[in-house]
């Protein structure tokens, strides 16, 4: 059964979580502040599933904790819980990494369904990796184009002669743009398309996302040719530039 680490510094929420994840045959630790976390999930040998991590937490803050894993390379499941839901807040956490976000107060009903759905997502993308491969089928996972090739199956992009990691939102929002390739699409439709975000956002916190993966995708991010600004609007994606002078 999955081994779940909860980063919690209100005890009684953390042995809360706690009672009723073990009630549902997880297994659980629980750590009070993001450096024990840290050092947990980063040590040799290091086995948990998945992660439960509030953000306003003692010493070094959630947001940091996904920042700092996923900088060292650690992509297992992080559920980010807080009462802080702003939908700022939420894209701050997408960006740093991020699996899901859960604003307090939540239904258990609803944590366990968003825990297991990234559990077996997980499980999906391991079960991809090791399936033996048909040489003659090209995956329909796989989106390639200008010498750069997407797998959405393992989160990866293959550009530059480099392998990147991308979180499952990066993933997310260039699989919304392939899928609407030549569009026009303001940031307000990437926000409610994407992310799911119908408040009232500023609309400029998905410039941040467009900024990293242009330096993914484009030979020159300052002149990009597939992550096209349209002005006034949002942005296009194209596949096959024609020319070297639209940006």
């Amino acid at each position: 059964m999955p081994t779940i680490l909860i980063v919690e510094d209100e005890i009684p929420l953390a042995e809360g979580l706690r009672f009723n994840l073990e009630l549902e045959g997880y297994q659980t630790r629980i750590v009070g502040d993001g450096e024990a976390a840290l050092a947990l999930l980063l040590a040799p040998g290091s086995d948990y599933d998945a992660v439960l991590l509030d953000v306003m937490l003692p010493g070094i803050d959630g947001f940091e904790v996904v920042s700092r894993l996923r900088e060292a390379t650690y992509f297992k499941p992080i559920l980010l819980l807080t009462a802080r839901n702003r939908p700022a807040d939420i894209l701050r956490g997408f960006e740093v990494g991020a699996d899901d976000y859960l604003a307090k107060p939540f239904e258990l009903s609803i944590l366990l369904a968003r825990l297991g759905g990234l559990l077996r997502r997980r499980q999906w993308l391991l079960d991809e990796q090791t399936r033996p491969k048909d040489p003659t089928t090209p995956p329909s996972h796989r989106v390639t184009f200008a010498g750069k090739t997407i797998d959405f199956s393992t989160l990866e992009l293959l550009a530059h002669g480099e392998s990147m990691r991308l979180t499952v939102m990066e993933a997310d929002l260039l699989r919304y743009f392939l899928s609407h390739e030549g569009e026009a699409i303001s940031r307000k439709t990437l926000l409610e398309a994407v992310w799911g975000l119908r408040e009232d956002t500023d609309t400029r916190a998905i410039d941040n996302f467009i900024v990293r993966l242009r330096r993914y995708l484009e030979e020159d991010p300052t002149h990009p040719v597939h992550l096209l600004t349209v002005r006034g609007v949002g942005y296009r994606f194209v596949s096959k530039p024609v020319s070297q002078t639209n940006s």
